[in-house]
Order: C-alpha cells, then sequence, then structure tokens
C-alpha cells in the first residue's frame, strides 16, 4: 500500500512533465504524508536510541564512581573498608551481569527477528582469540588463587575462597558470550539489552581498577621484603605460614605469572562489550557488508620477517638476561644499559618504517572512508588512549632525568629511550590510523588482479614443462623393441626410471611454488611490498615490545632513579597506571597492524 501511495505522485508528476518540463525540479517531497510520517519515525527513533544510550551511560557511570570509591577507600583508609568488602561488591556485580547475560543468550537473542544485522567488522578473529587466551590465563590464576587460600584457610576469610569462585563462572561465561554475540545487531529489548552491557563494561573496568591497585601493592610488598631480606638474612615475622612451602612457591610463582593477563582480559572485554553497545538497534545496508573476507596470507614479503625475527630473538636474549639480573638481590648496572641499548636500535627503526608507512599512504590514490562504523572508530579511540599510558610515563621520566643528572650514562640512555618511545607512539598512531580510514576496494581488485596475472605468466614462464614431463614419462614406459623378456635387469631399470620421474615432477612443483611466490612478490606495486614489509616488521616487533613488560621487565621502576625523584607511593601510582596500558596498546597495534597487512 506504501508504494502505491508513493508513486501515484510521481506517476502524475510525470504526466505534468510533458506539458512542463521545468517543474519536474521543483517537486517538494515534504508535502507527502508518507515521507513526512517516515521522517518523524526516524526521529522518534533516533531519540529513543540517543535516551536509551544516555540513560544505560548514567547507570554505568554511577557503578564505576560507587566501586571507585569502594576500591580508593580501602587504599587510603584500610581499617574501615577491607579488600573483602571490595570483593562482596563485586561479588554481586558479577552475578548481576550473569543473570543479564544468560537472559540474553537463552531470552533476548531467541526472539523472532532479534539479530537481522551482524556487524562484519565487529568481533575479529584475533579479538575473540585474545578473549579466549587471556579468559583462559585469567581462570588458571582464579584456580592459583584459590589452591593458595585454601592451603592457608587456617589464616585467611572464605571471601578469599569465594570470590576467585564466582570469577571463573563470570569469566566462563562472558567469554562464550562474546564469542557468539559479539558481531550482533539486536533489534529487541533495546534499552534493557544497553544496561545490561553498560553493566557488564563498569564490571569488567572495575575489575581492572582492582587488579591494578591490588598489583600495585603486591609490588610495594615484594619491594619492602627485598630490603628486609637484605638487612635481616630472611627471618620469618609473618604469623600465616605455609604448611608446604613448595607447593605454596608454585601458586605464588604462577600467580605472579599470570596477574597481567587479568587486566588485559577486563580491557579487551570492554572493549567488544562497547561495540555491542553502539550496535544495538543498527540497522546495516547491504553496500557495508564486504563480499569477500581477506585472509592472512604469507606472500609479499621478505624483508619485514627476517627483520621482525631478528628484533624477536634479540629481543627475547635480552630479556633473560634482564630477568636474571633484575630479580637478583643486588641488580646489575650493565644490564639497564643493555635492556636501554636495544630499545634506543629498535625504537627508531619502528618510527621510521611507520614514517614511511605514512607517507606511502598519503601517495595513494584510496579515498577515506566515511562510512559510519563503531569498531573503526573504537580502535582510534584505544589506541589514542592507550598510548597515553607510555607517553605519561615517558614524560615524567624525561623531567625527573632533566632535573637530576642527564649527564650519567645510564640517565642519558634513559632519557633517549623515553623520547624515542613517545616518538614512536605517535608515528605508529598516525601509521595505523591513516590506514584504517582507507578503503579496501583498491587493495582487493589489485590482490585479484596480481593473482590473475600471476596464474598466466607462471604458466607462460613455464613453457614445455608438461610436455617434457609427459615425453619423459613415455620414455621410460615404453617397452624396448623386440621381444618383451621379463627379467629382473629390466624391472629394476623399470623401478629405477619411475623413481626419477618421481623425483623430477617434485622438484618441478617446488619450482612452480617458488617461482609463484617471486612473480605474486614482483607483480606487486611497489607501495603495496613496502605497506606489507613495513606492517609486517611493526607487528614482529610489537609482539617482543608486548612480551617483556608483560612477563615481568620494568626497568621504569626497577632503575630506582624516577622513584628516588617522585617518591615510592607516587611513582608507584604512576607506573602502575601506565604499564597495564603500555602493554594493552601493543596488543591492540598487533590487531590494527594485521588488518593494515591483509588489506595491504
Amino acid at each position: 500500500m506504501s508504494d502505491k501511495k508513493v508513486s501515484r505522485p510521481c506517476h502524475h508528476c510525470k504526466s505534468r512533465s510533458a506539458s512542463a518540463p521545468t517543474d519536474t525540479s521543483k517537486i517538494h517531497y515534504e508535502k507527502f504524508w508518507l515521507y513526512r510520517h517516515c521522517s518523524s519515525v526516524q526521529q522518534r527513533d533516533r531519540q529513543a536510541q540517543k535516551a536509551g544510550q544516555l540513560f544505560s551511560g548514567l547507570l554505568a557511570m554511577n557503578v564505576v564512581f560507587l566501586g571507585s570509591a569502594f576500591i580508593s577507600s580501602m587504599i587510603f583508609n584500610k581499617v574501615a573498608i577491607t579488600l573483602a568488602d571490595v570483593w562482596i561488591l563485586l561479588s554481586i556485580l558479577k552475578v548481576l551481569c550473569l543473570f543479564w547475560i544468560i537472559y540474553y543468550l537463552l531470552g533476548t537473542s531467541r526472539q523472532p527477528h532479534a539479530v537481522l544485522y551482524r556487524d562484519s567488522h565487529a568481533g575479529a578473529i584475533w579479538i575473540r582469540g585474545s578473549v579466549l587466551l587471556f579468559g583462559s590465563c585469567s581462570i588458571l590464576l582464579n584456580v592459583f588463587q584459590i589452591g593458595y587460600s585454601t592451603i592457608l584457610i587456617h589464616c585467611k576469610s572464605r571471601v578469599e575462597i569465594l570470590f576467585p569462585s564466582i570469577g571463573i563462572l563470570f569469566i566462563c561465561t562472558q567469554a562464550y558470550f562474546l564469542w557468539h554475540h559479539s558481531k550482533d545487531c539486536i533489534q529487541v529489548q533495546h534499552n534493557f539489552t544497553r544496561c545490561g552491557l553498560m553493566l557488564t563494561i563498569a564490571t569488567n573496568l572495575l575489575l581492572w581498577l582492582l587488579a591494578v591497585t591490588n598489583d600495585t601493592l603486591h609490588m610495594e610488598i615484594e619491594s619492602q621484603l627485598r630490603e628486609v631480606e637484605q638487612r635481616f638474612a630472611g627471618n620469618e615475622t609473618t604469623s600465616c605460614t605455609c604448611p608446604n612451602t613448595t607447593i605454596c612457591k608454585v601458586f605464588q610463582k604462577g600467580y605472579i605469572l599470570l596477574y597481567p593477563f587479568n587486566t588485559e582480559y577486563c580491557l579487551i572485554c570492554c572493549s567488544v562489550l562497547y561495540v555491542m553497545w553502539k550496535n544495538v538497534g543498527r540497522h546495516i545496508s547491504h553496500h557495508h557488508v564486504p563480499h569477500t573476507k581477506p585472509k592472512f596470507k604469507l606472500q609479499g614479503v621478505v624483508f619485514g620477517p627476517l627483520l621482525g625475527t631478528s628484533a624477536i630473538i634479540i629481543g627475547a636474549c635480552v630479556f633473560m638476561m634482564y630477568q636474571i639480573q633484575a630479580t637478583s638481590l643486588v641488580p646489575s648496572h650493565q644490564v639497564f644499559v643493555i635492556y636501554y641499548s636495544y630499545y634506543i636500535v629498535l625504537l627508531p627503526l619502528m618510527s621510521v618504517g611507520a614514517v614511511i608507512g605514512t607517507i606511502i599512504h598519503a601517495l595513494e590514490k584510496k579515498e577515506l572512508d566515511t562510512l559510519k562504523n563503531p569498531t573503526r572508530s573504537l580502535d582510534v579511540v584505544l589506541l589514542m588512549g592507550a598510548a597515553l599510558g607510555q607517553i605519561g610515563m615517558s614524560y615524567f621520566s624525561i623531567v625527573a632525568l632533566v632535573a637530576t643528572d642527564p649527564r650519567d650514562l645510564l640517565n642519558s640512555l634513559n632519557l633517549s629511550y623515553s623520547v624515542l618511545l613517545i616518538f614512536q607512539n605517535i608515528t605508529q598512531n598516525v601509521f595505523v590510523i591513516d590506514g584504517l580510514h582507507r578503503r579496501r576496494v583498491v587493495a582487493e581488485t589489485e590482490a585479484k588482479h596480481a593473482r590473475h596475472t600471476g596464474q598466466h605468466t607462471v604458466g607462460a614462464e613455464l613453457p614445455g614443462e608438461e610436455d617434457t614431463t609427459l615425453s619423459s614419462k613415455q620414455e621410460y614406459s615404453q617397452p624396448p623393441p623386440g621381444k618383451e623378456e621379463d627379467t629382473k635387469e629390466e624391472q629394476n631399470h623399470e623401478a629405477h626410471s619411475q623413481r626419477r620421474v618421481s623425483v623430477l615432477e617434485l622438484g618441478q612443483e617446488i619450482r612452480k611454488a617458488s617461482l609463484s611466490y617471486i612473480h605474486t612478490y614482483s607483480h606487486l606495486s611497489w607501495k603495496r611490498r613496502v605497506l606489507r614489509e613495513i606492517s609486517f616488521f611493526l607487528i614482529l616487533c610489537n609482539i617482543i615490545l608486548w612480551v617483556m613488560p608483560t612477563f615481568g621487565a620494568h626497568p621504569v621502576f626497577e632503575n630506582g632513579m624516577e622513584r628516588s625523584f617522585y617518591g615510592y607511593s607516587t611513582w608507584f601510582v604512576i607506573v602502575n597506571f601506565g604499564l597495564p596500558l603500555g602493554v594493552f596498546y601493543r596488543m591492540h597495534s598487533v590487531g590494527g597492524l594485521l588488518e593494515l597487512y591483509v588489506t595491504a
């Protein structure tokens, strides 16, 4: 019926255009009732969507402020608000989130016309894989915490066992929910779904904040115990002793090793849940959905993997040397020199590569992708926000080093490291963000053209190979002239000939594969080749720069220079808010660079 109502005025206007063709350009569609009605409905939908987002955002803000007040009160007044009180509050929030996730899985998502659209950009495989990986590590972390608290049950409260038990259930349910429903654009129960998503985001943020503050207290206690061991040769003064020292050490080492993964898990879940919150009630047209999904193929790269692998091997050796020396009672001065020297060599290479990639993006004819995409917008915000952790710590270090003694060898290395780290973060962000905003159509058509021409050229570069193979087969398989005699010599000669043919075919297949790879590399444009080389090199470099601080390399605290300048407590707060953001930045940069490599 609606189509007929719209078509009648248009047909009437067309009939009038024969006599007055100039009137067709003056048609005002605002006069039609259906147009006004649809416009008003769209406006009401936008207003309802904005109101729902505002209400759910206010809910999350109040929950975050309440939890932050609890955690801050625990830090400043441990008598009135204890860690057990914070655990009880977070356990209540986890249970509420569990109820909502189960309701979404069993009720909301199964309603008719609930999920009509799915965002192809949301929930990338590396994001969901990170959720599973870090979620598994967080589960193992809670298992170690439960085991350690169970052994010391005589001096620990039962909340220390209940809280990680609820945490395991929450992590498993949330990981399953994000793996299967991260792409959903839910079309029913908008406000309730938005509130549930925001409540889950607020809970993960509070868990991240608690993990950061607990890590601060843990590092402070560990440093104080190290000083005590130097003075009193390790005399036990604590009343809560472990009956089995070996098992307790295993739980403690496992807990300390897996602790950073818990903070990463909370941040990743927040990013995925935020994209789902933006996609609530979203309608996606067909031209927004990509017809072909680019796949990761190790083609078109030679120098990037070589340089990146060298950086990883050297970085692993430096990291092992650092861990052996820095964890001793008196850290060696030389190990800090080696650590900073490695960064001073690697960071400029990464910065130069990012600058070259940005220049190539400027030279390309790709258009900027201006379509609304909450996933890409969030990627930009996360890259810029997470980089503030390392940039902030670097500026604090620069001020402290310039104000003390910048001429000292270690201080000058630390100063150079801080300046280069700021420059590398900025250049890499510009390169990744500029690449994410380029359209993929040109890259896909070029790749198809390269593959198409590659097949023809490889076939042309190997003329007569099939003919020679067939002739060789016929030559060795033809019986000798004369009478056929089945002798052992002839059988051995025939078997030897068949083996010779198979080896020849294998060599030809290897030759074809190598020529195909060389041809694919050579037929890519020089811009595509350079972008792939740079992206692959930066991917491997960011991986090693993620591994080193994640598994305990923290020279910004262990060298003692900034700590003595700002004071023990102040520098601990700066480091423990900056380090998790820096680790998250490296991991998120790997995802963005992978997308640039695939689409290049």
